[in-house]
């Protein structure tokens, strides 16, 4: 009732609003406020739940083992486009001159392992093409492709490794062959005769992998090349934290 009539009071004077504002910022001693107060009432938003800054957090609550979620996000390594989820280097991987011709499938899996990656799918390739530049004709353009300028080294259109393998035969032929060692012999508990010495097929001809070029930013398909020949290539790179480093050395 007191308040009541306090209000009836000052509504009839210049300070009405006032009292109201009065009156309302209190409950029975206790201020309202939108902001948590010692022994106050707190609003509730308009999503009919108390704000965040209400809302008290333990320590250290926003980081993960120390870190934060821009950390733990994960980031690229140097010299590599971040193409959401993963990285792609932006350039092919540079070979010095004794490793020139080596660049074969096996080891350019290795290079990239290596550096804490992967050799990219023949897939992942073609849908980065429209924002890595990728080797291609020598017709291509320049600004989104990489064409070699120096016509001394020869103008030739160039393609890239990627790990998506295919084969045009079956059996070992397809798939490689361990050989059998010489001096190798059979279970003769069972009868076994030893069995004929023949060489190995680590890298078969018919074992290729698919190669990719530019394509005017488009990608395309080049073709395939048999696992042991040299070609260009570049790694890819997971973004989670703790793989994305490339070895220094």
């Amino acid at each position: 009732m007191l308040v009541a009539l306090v209000a009836l009071v000052f509504s009839t004077t210049g300070l009405a609003d006032a009292a109201r504002r009065a009156v309302v910022s209190a409950v029975d001693g206790h201020p309202i406020s939108t902001t948590p107060h010692a022994g106050g009432v707190l609003l509730l938003g308009k999503n009919r739940k108390f704000p965040a800054s209400a809302i008290p957090t333990v320590k250290d609550a926003s980081k993960v083992g120390g870190k934060t979620a821009e950390e733990l996000a994960g980031t690229c390594p140097p010299d590599s486009v971040d193409l959401g989820t993963w990285c792609l280097d932006t350039v092919p991987y540079p070979l010095t001159k004794a490793d020139a011709g080596k660049n074969t499938y096996i080891w350019a899996s290795k290079a990239c392992e290596a550096e804490g990656g992967w050799l990219p799918s023949a897939s992942q390739l073609l849908g980065a093409a429209s924002r890595v530049k990728l080797e291609s004709t020598i017709h291509d353009n320049p600004d989104t492709a990489t064409i070699d300028q120096d016509p001394t080294r020869g103008l030739k259109d160039e393609r890239e490794m990627s790990s998506t393998l295919i084969t045009t035969e079956a059996g070992s032929a397809a798939a490689g062959f361990e050989g059998v060692t010489e001096g190798a012999t059979g279970d003769a508990r069972q009868g076994q005769a030893n069995p004929i010495a023949l060489p190995a097929n680590p890298l078969p001809g018919s074992l290729q992998y698919v190669t990719v070029y530019d394509n005017g930013q488009q990608g395309g398909f080049a073709g395939a090349q048999p696992v042991y020949e040299a070609q260009n290539f570049r790694c890819a790179f997971d973004k989670s934290p703790g793989a994305v480093n490339k070895n220094e050395e």
